[in-house]
């Protein structure tokens, strides 16, 4: 497994690489390489549009994903209706189950597998930006398509002061090899981890928020994990973490925020009573109680309607008689 594995990480490295770099020309085209304000911009903003690029050409797949989890959640009073009707018998519930989503054409594992598509990118972009490291041997610095000028510029970078390749906990060893003050690594460090917690548990409550809460008490354990643990081991790893990968996640779950909102309103969750999950009645339910109001109001009795064979009435003479 780790003999195949390995090359397709090799490969997602060298094209993770090469994002990387082509966004670092472009910018340096712009800002040069004098840093500004402390901060090697071409750098910074490279790693900012690695992942903007990254999940851009991730987007149709999330899509695809979202569109799964709507049709199977669309499905689900009539998959318990199934499990209820072949409780004892498996193997009908099961040709059943398969029959429906033949005729719905949905897939219930296409709910996974984007996501296991975009595990190794993930890693991929964790793996080159900790690799970014002035202790680095000679012959480390050229994989995946780097050359060494381009490698030492990188480990070199500062955000307002401190290093990307620095992280909250570095050492006096690490810092005076890459020439920068601990008090500001510490400062940039811990804003930048505060955010990177903050937008962490900002993802998961909007997702939670707009799809609600489960019922399953498993599944409600899974949604606090997700929206208080997550976050919450961040405090932890966040101090070890390179500045360069906090900046990567900051910016993948400004992004993710982004997404999820258009997402949501474009597919939004079908609500429990068969609306739309917005709020808004259905159009079904608009006509009943357009039909209703018309029939009836509470100073207007409905009219009864003639009788079969009944003479006419003209409402002219009917109104002169009752003058």
């Amino acid at each position: 497994m780790s003999t195949l594995f390995s090359p397709l990480m090799a490969v997602i490295y060298g094209a993770i690489s090469a994002i990387l770099l082509f966004w670092h020309a472009a910018w340096q085209l712009l800002f040069g390489n004098a840093p500004v304000l402390g901060t090697n911009w071409s750098w910074v903003l490279g790693i900012v549009f690695l992942v903007l690029t990254v999940r851009a050409v991730l987007f149709p797949v999330f899509v695809k994903q979202i569109k799964s989890q709507r049709a199977m959640q669309a499905l689900q009073p009539r998959i318990k209706e199934l499990q209820e009707k072949h409780k004892g018998d498996r193997e009908t519930m099961q040709k059943e189950l398969v029959e429906l989503y033949r005729t719905e054409k949905a897939n219930p594992l296409m709910g996974c597998l984007p996501m296991l598509v975009q595990i190794p990118v993930f890693l991929g972009l964790f793996h080159v930006l900790r690799h970014l490291k002035p202790t680095m041997p000679e012959h480390m610095k050229t994989l995946y398509g780097w050359s060494v000028t381009q490698f030492d510029s990188a480990s070199s970078a500062k955000l307002f002061g401190a290093p990307i390749a620095a992280s909250f906990r570095s050492t006096t060893q690490e810092l005076s090899l890459l020439g920068a003050d601990g008090g500001t690594v510490k400062i940039v460090a811990a804003i930048l981890i505060v955010a990177m917690i903050a937008t962490t548990f900002l993802s998961s409550r909007q997702m939670i928020l707009r799809t609600g809460w489960a019922e399953d008490p498993q599944q409600k354990m899974v949604q606090r994990l997700m929206l208080y643990g997550i976050p919450f081991s961040l405090l932890i790893s966040g101090l070890i973490f390179p500045i360069g990968v906090i900046i990567y996640w900051v910016t993948t779950n400004l992004f993710s925020l982004g997404q999820q909102t258009w997402v949501l309103r474009k597919y939004p969750p079908p609500a429990p009573n068969g609306g739309t999950g917005t709020g808004k009645p259905t159009t079904s339910s608009k006509a009943k109680g357009g039909a209703k109001n018309a029939t009836a109001t509470p100073d207007r009795p409905r009219a009864s309607a003639p009788r079969v064979g009944a003479k006419p009435i003209n409402p002219r003479r009917a109104g002169a008689g009752n003058r």
